[in-house]
């Protein structure tokens, strides 16, 4: 899911001269470039700006390959995600717009180009306050300067909506609304006991684990596919990568856009690599494309507390 805007490295200043040919001028900014890199290198998670390395490799929070900044930062701006709604009163089984608009806190008129990420610009993760129903859209970009997107709620009750995006020239934004669905409401659905299996339409897939789910510890996690008792080994990429994993807490406030690792083969077993920060029970819902069409498997896990 990577085509992703690389953070502006910091470069040295380069001197030149009025006299010096252009072949000159390339020589003596290559000796600069050379000169700014001849130390330790900086490599940062651009969804988790805080996982910084002095090597390259992999975010232990959202499995993301680390990005060559050398200490280079954005644009330091602050942004936000407007949000509204036509009709203002969202009604289960009525077809409704969904509409956002990124804005520059302290300057709400300025526009903020989007990058494109995983080939979109926005993710958007709905999922009902129980986590038992979960969506994936992509708004498009309007001529009005905001991100649409049409959606029908099945249910009425409240809905949590997250927004992955990425200003160009700055780091990750998630943003976040409540919304409340007016219509019937179905019953809430508890999730307790580590739900590890997951069937549908003749599909099955399993998720694991390297070791025990624990906070603070940097977990494998792998989700091993079947259809019919048959492994599927010709899976389809989604949006640039085998599959798409979100983790989501049973609060709704800690939220992990998970990435596969790189690898060569369909499948059967797509690996991931993920860290929870705090105890208590998450579900994760992993999409994955076999036979052209987009599947959503969920689980259930239960990451207990630190070891002290």
């Amino acid at each position: 899911m990577k085509s992703i805007s690389i953070l502006t490295l910091a470069a040295a200043t380069v001197l030149s001269f009025a006299s010096c040919s252009s072949d000159n001028k390339k020589a003596d900014e290559a000796t600069a470039a050379d000169a700014a890199h001849s130390g330790a290198h900086t490599y940062t998670c651009p969804m988790h700006p805080e996982v910084v390395s002095d090597k390259p490799g992999d975010c232990p929070k959202c499995g993301m390959h680390l990005e060559h900044t050398d200490g280079a930062v954005s644009n330091g701006k602050t942004y936000s995600m407007a949000f509204s709604t036509t009709p203002a009163q969202l009604t289960a089984g009525q077809a409704a717009t969904l509409s956002f608009q990124p804005q520059e806190q302290n300057n709400t008129a300025a526009p903020v180009p989007l990058a494109v990420v995983h080939e979109k610009k926005i993710h958007l993760i709905i999922v009902s306050k129980d986590l038992s129903e979960f969506y994936h859209e992509h708004p498009e970009f309007k001529a009005s300067g905001r991100y649409d997107v049409p959606f029908t709620f099945k249910s009425g009750g409240d809905y949590v909506l997250y927004q992955d995006y990425q200003p160009e020239g700055a780091g990750h934004q998630l943003g976040r609304q409540d919304v409340s669905v007016a219509g019937p409401k179905k019953a809430a659905v508890k999730f307790s006991a580590d739900q590890l299996q997951w069937s549908k339409n003749g599909y099955q897939a399993t998720l694991s684990f390297s070791k025990p789910a624990q906070v603070g510890q940097s977990l494998a996690l792998a989700v091993t596919l079947s259809r019919n008792g048959q492994p599927v080994t010709d899976l389809e990429n989604y949006l640039g990568a085998l599959g798409h994993m979100v983790v989501i807490s049973e609060d709704t406030k800690q939220y992990l856009h998970v990435h596969p690792q790189d690898q060569a083969d369909k499948g059967p077993k797509i690996g991931f690599q993920t860290m929870f920060e705090q105890a208590g029970r998450y579900r994760v819902f992993l999409q994955f494309n076999h036979g052209g069409q987009i599947h959503t498997a969920d689980f259930t896990v239960n990451v207990a507390p630190a070891t002290v």
